[in-house]
């Protein structure tokens, strides 16, 4: 397959109307048609050319009968991304999959927690994983990230079952060094808990920053999985699909008679499985260019904010992704009330750090085109100027 060596960034891509959740369905939430968001994490580039090849020549194929994954190369891909990517010895028998990273989680939770459990969980949090404890009547408990003495004491409590990483960690970017994995699983190890590791970020650290996967920290014998997917670095979560790597053979087994025999899901999306597949074997090139153009965006923030705000707003770039984790505090605005005079006045969406339990803080998502980031930032310092203390 022919490689693309001139990746655009820049165009803009005509996305309302397609039943997107960022331009279609939050302008009718707020009750402005014309939001410019900022909000759920998923892109606005369309797919890495070699992958929409990819999936067009499967859909001209026009056969989407009943599909197995361990049958489409998908397997065999996603080890040859680890040994390339990350340097790590992958064992195809390992893998699981499944719809979603939170769906594998949920899967993990039932399998390795009861109700009243305690999950220990770095803060701010992912809102998805306080959803989905919170659906499955697990406790969260909350770390916050760095506070390696809260982090003991927790996973120490007799009742606490797991310790959930987010690992780049959402939503500040962080990336986990290697030192600092082999702690937490050491804790583990001690206090006897299983891990499980959201890696989706994994493929977005930006350079000088090296994503460590889990397995290759996991302690032997320990319980423990890592839930990914190619969805996230390549943009294309509406085609459904994640997958899972689990360290028993046992929990394996088990998981695939959940999932397989007991949930029916023993035909993944082909579209899904064709995208992976195309993203590992040829979309390492259009990675390598929009990880320093999302930077771009993200360092962009980073000056019109020390422009507007000498001193005053201290903001430094993610280690990875394209989300900007902004504390509000030292300018005394509301997080909340910052997104309110936003809609209202810029009509332009972000989201408040309230929706990952850090008040005080803003999310805002630039994995977009250069026209758009700038636009966006404006009008954030515009509204940060008329409402700082």
């Amino acid at each position: 397959m022919a490689h693309d060596t001139t990746y655009d960034f820049d165009t803009v891509v005509g996305i309302r109307g397609t039943g997107s959740f960022q331009w279609d369905v939050l302008p009718e939430l707020y009750g402005v048609p014309d939001l410019v968001p900022f909000t759920i994490s998923d892109m606005d580039f369309r797919l890495p050319p070699e992958v929409l090849e990819a999936v067009r020549r499967r859909v001209e194929r026009g056969v989407f009968g009943y599909t197995d994954w361990r049958h489409t190369g998908f397997p065999e891909a996603v080890r040859d991304w680890y040994a390339r990517r990350h340097g790590v010895a992958l064992d195809t028998e390992a893998l699981v999959f499944g719809p979603s990273v939170l769906n594998e989680l949920a899967q993990l939770l039932r399998m390795w927690t009861e109700p009243g459990d305690g999950v220990v969980v770095h803060t701010p949090t992912y809102d998805g994983f306080l959803k989905t404890l919170d659906g499955l009547g697990r406790e969260l408990r909350g770390v916050p990230v760095g506070d390696e003495a809260a982090l003991e004491r927790e996973l120490a409590r007799p009742d606490s079952r797991m310790l959930l990483l987010c690992s780049p960690h959402n939503p500040t970017g962080r990336v986990w060094t290697e030192a600092e994995l082999r702690g937490f699983a050491a804790l583990a190890r001690e206090h006897g808990v299983a891990v499980v590791s959201d890696e989706i970020h994994a493929d977005l650290a930006h350079a000088g920053h090296r994503h460590v996967p889990w397995m290759s920290v996991a302690p032997e014998g320990g319980r423990w999985a890592v839930v990914t997917s190619g969805s996230k670095a390549f943009n294309f979560p509406a085609l459904n699909g994640a997958y899972g790597i689990l360290g028993n053979p046992d929990d394996h087994a088990e998981f695939i008679r959940r999932t397989e025999r007991g949930e029916g899901l023993n035909s993944p999306s082909a579209l899904s499985l064709t995208a992976h597949t195309a993203a590992y074997r040829h979309g390492a090139a259009w990675l390598d260019r929009l990880r320093p153009y999302v930077l771009g965006n993200l360092r962009l923030l980073a000056d019109r904010l020390e422009a507007a705000f000498p001193g005053r707003a201290p903001y430094a770039p993610p280690q990875a992704g394209y989300l900007a984790w902004l504390d509000l505090r030292p300018l005394g605005v509301d997080d909340e009330a910052l997104d309110d005079a936003l809609v209202a006045r810029e009509k332009v969406a972000v989201r408040p750090g309230a929706a990952y339990g850090a008040k005080g803080f803003v999310r805002i998502n630039l994995g977009c085109p250069r026209s758009k980031a700038e636009h966006g930032i404006d009008a954030l310092v515009r509204t940060l100027a008329r409402m700082a203390v």
